[in-house]
């Protein structure tokens, strides 16, 4: 059966294609295009020709059953500069090779040694909130998010660094935050955001440099993250890591490493506010299994509906709200032929609300997901931390990181959103706040 050449899409300006029209609304024009023109949607971005998939099927294909044949595009590369040659920007052997290394630090036995350090940086943020005060939750999930990745791997405490820190990776994720300026303009012209962008390179580089040269001067072995880049060995040529290999590792599971789980807490905090009788339920659970303790590793299997109430909100509210892949070589996707270089786009956005694999799509509903349903629904149906070999390796880590930190925090304070606080959605590389999300604490 001959297939059509072109997929359906929205018809855009005859010089740059739709380019403003995701620039001004992403998420409104990824869930348009998806209504309007089905599974699978062609877009123009500039001189580049792209498709957007709006069926598990259709992502399976790209990320599973062709993935030989897509690859992430210059642009994400170049939008995720900051991130060297790290694991979310390489491929092939390289991409290989870096994967098998850093594995190890994500093991189990491993990841359950990091919950107390994840519980005891909670308690510290707890120490600094006081009842009747009003924070900006997005900023505070930053902060504590960057200082558990920091303790955890790296085994550094960063807390009087971590103001320096987030203004440089807020100037990185606004650089991201229109792809504009990644189709439109080269990095090197001297436009105000380029030079945020290279100044908070540079601030991050002189961080993560530091760190580096101070582990290898000392020779010590801290059983971190930090210290098995440092040490391990090409199973090949038995070459070890160059500084420039280990800064890009290090600053990618930075980067990665706080930024998702960060977003997923703020949303999680903003969906509890505005859903009391979740909350309860939420307070029921965490009071049954923990009393007035600490949470611990050993805790996670009993807070059950803790972990719905994360994956309820990374499903309306997905930390990484799209990826995209770039053809290698001319291939067939939903019977239409896409050349080689067509970027692809997939929108978890679109696809964990759509009505097809989730009743009442819209509704905030963590009991969706009591009886294991995640198993039941099709792959790619939910996709908050992508899937393929490229899935994320921090996906276990992240998860028992979120599950502790609202158990630890949910169970000291209750928070509520200010009135009139905007809420807005900001999708850059990851969906933020663009506001930030201003909370009343109220002590329990």
């Amino acid at each position: 059966m001959p297939t059509v050449h072109l997929p359906p899409g929205p018809k855009g300006h005859f010089l740059i294609g739709n380019i403003l029209e995701v620039n001004r609304d992403p998420l409104n024009f990824c869930s348009q295009c998806a209504r309007n023109y089905g599974d699978i949607v062609r877009w123009q971005l500039g001189p580049f020709p792209a498709i957007m998939l709006n069926h598990p099927s259709l992502i399976e294909e790209v990320l599973v059953t062709q993935q030989q044949n897509f690859v992430k595009s210059s642009v994400y590369r170049r939008g995720l500069r900051v991130l060297g040659n790290g694991l979310l920007t390489s491929e092939g052997n390289f991409w290989q090779r870096q994967r098998r290394l850093v594995q190890p630090a994500f093991h189990q036995e491993r990841i359950a040694a990091y919950a107390q350090v994840m519980v005891t940086y909670a308690n510290r943020l707890l120490d600094s909130w006081q009842d009747g005060s009003i924070r900006d939750l997005h900023q505070d999930m930053m902060s504590l998010t960057s200082q558990v990745v920091s303790k955890a791997l790296f085994n550094i405490d960063i807390a009087g660094e971590i103001s320096g820190v987030q203004a440089a990776l807020n100037a990185v994720m606004d650089f991201n935050a229109k792809l504009s300026n990644q189709y439109l303009l080269p990095i090197w012209v001297p436009t105000p955001s380029n030079l945020r962008y290279q100044k908070a390179i540079q601030q991050l580089d002189e961080i993560v440099y530091d760190i580096i040269d101070q582990r290898r001067a000392s020779g010590k072995d801290t059983g971190d993250l930090l210290s098995l880049l440092l040490q391990v060995r090409d199973e090949g040529d038995g070459t070890q890591m160059t500084n420039q290999q280990v800064r890009d590792e290090a600053m990618t599971l930075f980067l990665a490493g706080h930024e998702t789980t960060a977003n997923a807490m703020t949303w999680t905090w903003f969906l509890l506010s505005q859903h009391t009788q979740v909350e309860a339920k939420l307070q029921e659970e965490l009071q049954t299994v923990l009393g007035d303790r600490t949470p611990t590793v050993a805790d996670l299997r009993q807070l059950r509906y803790t972990e719905q109430v994360v994956l309820e909100a990374m499903r309306l509210y997905p930390p990484v709200w799209g990826m995209s892949r770039v053809a290698r070589h001319d291939c067939v996707l939903g019977g239409y032929d896409v050349k080689a270089g067509t970027t692809v786009f997939m929108s978890q956005w679109n696809i964990h609300r759509d009505s097809r694999f989730f009743e009442q799509p819209e509704v905030f509903y963590p009991e969706r997901w009591a009886d294991n349903q995640i198993k039941r629904l099709p792959h790619f149906a939910y996709f908050p931390f992508g899937g393929g070999q490229h899935i994320c390796i921090g996906k276990a880590f992240a998860m028992m990181e979120a599950i502790l930190l609202l158990a630890t925090l949910a169970s000291k304070f209750r928070l509520t959103l200010q009135p009139n606080h905007p809420v807005v959605l900001q999708p850059s590389l990851t969906l933020r706040p663009q506001h930030g999300i201003k909370m009343l604490l109220k002590r329990r």
